[in-house]
């Protein structure tokens, strides 16, 4: 029995997505959809609602049961919300703050917010995160809280961004600052700690036992994922330093990769056709690391397991995306193709202004969303053809989500539902 649930489980993770939106960047956790998706839209064509959204956040859209959630909070941090919307017209169902803080710490630049972590969802329940201010788990009918944590923590420095990830009764939580790196599973039922695992790196920047920058380089803001790996699941987490393998039932740490870069945001993807997990090492010189994963991996695999890099245009928030063998990529106002096996350059173009949002892509066609509105939609083959450029009023920070063929937006004011 416990190897056809895994073998379910496996399966799972490399189906293509055609309903809901549960979790960052979908069920699968990359980004890819499965079916069409809109074209051509702008503030007058193709919206099917949009609603104004208070506050500033940039968690990603979830969707479920015919209801959009997403979390929200005051600029200055005092106060967390979460909002319900209805999934058909945009009404808003609940708008609650459920989190209030007398001294938040300051976020120190506009790129973040302090609801940028995206939740998880499954029928009846939800699960919002705002990093070191509180995790919650909703009864998603009565709007109750199941139960609440907010005494695991750490120094954001810059504001809590890692998303929540869910592997079974696993609910895992990154919290990852400048002055404590560390995942903890909860049992997603009742909030109870099952594990907590620190990070081992080696980050070799001490002087006189003070880290350098007060610890600024050994943040991270990037989100696990779950990889098939012969007959047992992987969480895989890129962080400051290096990306690390861990057993997602124990937090026992499998394999890692060491590198000299720092804060990474960009999430992994992996590519079941190759049997690479692709890696963003962070910033300082970031770059695309192709890791080939095999059963027995163990310790540092640098030398042994990384099948290539990659260091040109490579994104420092926005994670990428796989189709048809290629991976797109999307920062500094230039989309770029990359071959995911050879790690070969196959195009780069420039696009729209800097990117935040996390990409999507269908079997034919590739969404690059700008932080000042833009939408690039290109083919999703080796050479490049731009097949149209959408425009809202305000920019992306937030990544999209997909529900029956229609896109779930969230601008930096506004919640729209994008269908033809």
């Amino acid at each position: 029995m416990k190897s056809i649930h895994l073998i379910l489980g496996l399966s799972l993770l490399c189906l293509p997505v055609l309903a809901d939106w549960t979790e960052f960047r979908g069920a699968n956790r990359n980004g890819f959809v499965g079916g069409d998706l809109p074209l051509k839209w702008s503030e007058t064509e193709n919206v099917k609602w949009k609603t104004a959204i208070h506050g500033l956040g940039w968690s990603t859209p979830l969707i479920l049961e015919g209801k959009v959630w997403i979390t929200t909070a005051t600029e200055k941090g005092h106060r967390m919300s979460i909002l319900c919307l209805n999934e058909k017209t945009g009404e808003i169902l609940l708008d609650r703050v459920f989190i209030t803080n007398d001294n938040p710490e300051p976020l120190a630049n506009n790129l973040n917010t302090y609801a940028s972590p995206t939740g998880v969802i499954e029928p009846g329940k939800a699960w919002f995160s705002f990093g070191s201010y509180g995790t919650i788990c909703l009864d998603t009918k009565t709007f109750e809280t199941l139960w609440q944590r907010r005494d695991l923590t750490c120094s954001h420095w810059r504001g809590p961004a890692s998303s929540l990830a869910m592997w079974e009764n696993f609910l895992i939580l990154t919290m990852e600052g400048a002055d404590q790196q560390y995942f903890t599973a909860l049992d997603k039922n009742t909030g109870e700690t099952l594990w907590r695992r620190d990070r081992s790196t080696a980050y070799n920047d001490e002087k006189e036992g003070i880290p350098a920058n007060s610890g600024d380089m050994r943040k991270s803001y990037s989100t696990p994922i779950f990889v098939p790996v012969g007959d047992t699941v992987q969480m895989i987490c890129n962080g400051a330093k290096a990306c690390w393998a861990y057993d997602v039932k124990t937090g026992a740490e499998i394999w890692h990769v060491p590198y000299e870069t720092h804060s990474p945001s960009s999430g992994s993807v992996y590519s079941e056709a190759t049997g690479m997990v692709y890696i963003n090492t962070g910033l300082g010189k970031a770059e695309i690391w192709a890791i080939r994963l095999e059963p027995g991996m163990k310790g540092n695999v640098k030398d042994t397991h990384v099948a290539w890099t990659f260091f040109q245009r490579t994104p420092k928030r926005s994670s990428p995306v796989i189709a048809n063998g290629l991976i797109f990529m999307a920062n500094d106002g230039v989309l770029s193709c990359v071959d995911a096996k050879t790690g070969q350059a196959q195009w780069a173009e420039r696009a729209g202004g800097e990117y935040s949002a996390s990409m999507i892509a269908t079997k034919d066609r590739v969404y690059a969303f700008d932080e000042v509105g833009l939408c690039t939609i290109v083919k999703a083959g080796p050479t490049h053809e731009v097949l149209a450029e959408n425009r809202f009023d305000a920019g992306f920070m937030a990544s999209p989500a997909v529900i029956d063929g229609d896109l779930i937006l969230r601008t930096k004011t506004h919640l729209y539902r994008v269908g033809e």
